[in-house]
Formats: structure tokens, C-alpha cells, sequence
């Protein structure tokens, strides 16, 4: 079984991809940005107001699939610099909390739009 999950309190995708995809017990949710879903602009004034928006995202997508945070077993986390890593984490524990899904957090050259920061998920949803 596989199904294409949308939010609407999501951004759109700006490109031919889903905001996330169900196949089975899995879902893979699409590397989610600071745009506010509401006005289409990216919330960047500072790490802060980014890293909140790119989890509010990623948190609307989850629950159009029906799942919440402690469902997520793996993330990807880009970050267009290093030194954010630990204000990054503490935004993103304040989300997973315990559940600590497994994670890899990589520096990249360039993100999408400019953004800092972009998170990626996958999420064990048993049917």
C-alpha cells in the first residue's frame, strides 16, 4: 500500500515531490523548510523562529498522517553550517523529547531557498 499524505497546514511543494509518502507501516516525510505555510514566505529573522517553523512543519505533516513525534524513528538534518548544531538541538528536543529517534546531522554547501536549517523524517506507523 502506498499513499500520498498532504497537509494543509503544510507548505506546498515547490517541486514534483509529496510532502510525505505512505507505504505500509512507514512514512517518509519530505525535507521540510522554514516557509510559512500561510503566507508561502520563510521564517528567518532568527535560528530560533527557523528551526521552530521547519518542526511546526514537519509536526503538520505528521499529523495529517495521523502520527505524532514519538512515531518518527529517523531524521535527517541538513544544516548549512556546523556551528548551529547545538542551537538546533535544543529546538528539536523540545519536539522528540524522549523518544530520541535515531539521526544524522550533516553540513551541506547549499539548502533550498537559502534556509539554514531542513529537517527530513521517517515515521513507524503499524496499521
Amino acid at each position: 500500500m502506498r499513499q500520498i499524505v498532504h497537509s494543509s497546514t503544510a507548505p506546498e511543494p515547490f517541486g514534483p515531490y509529496s510532502q510525505a509518502v505512505r507505504a505500509g507501516d512507514f512514512l517518509f516525510i519530505s525535507g521540510q523548510i522554514a516557509l510559512d505555510p500561510a503566507t508561502g514566505e520563510l521564517k528567518m529573522a532568527t535560528l530560533g523562529e527557523e528551526v521552530q517553523q521547519v518542526l511546526a512543519n514537519l509536526c503538520a505533516v505528521l499529523a495529517a498522517a495521523g502520527a505524532q513525534p514519538s512515531d518518527v524513528v529517523k531524521c535527517s538534518i541538513f544544516l548549512s553550517d556546523m556551528a548551529l548544531f547545538s542551537q538546533v538541538n535544543t529546538y528539536y528536543a523540545q519536539v522528540f523529547g524522549d523518544s530520541s529517534p535515531a539521526r544524522e546531522t550533516v553540513a551541506v554547501a547549499g539548502l533550498p531557498k537559502g534556509v539554514r536549517v531542513e529537517i527530513s523524517a521517517t515515521a513507524y506507523l503499524p496499521l
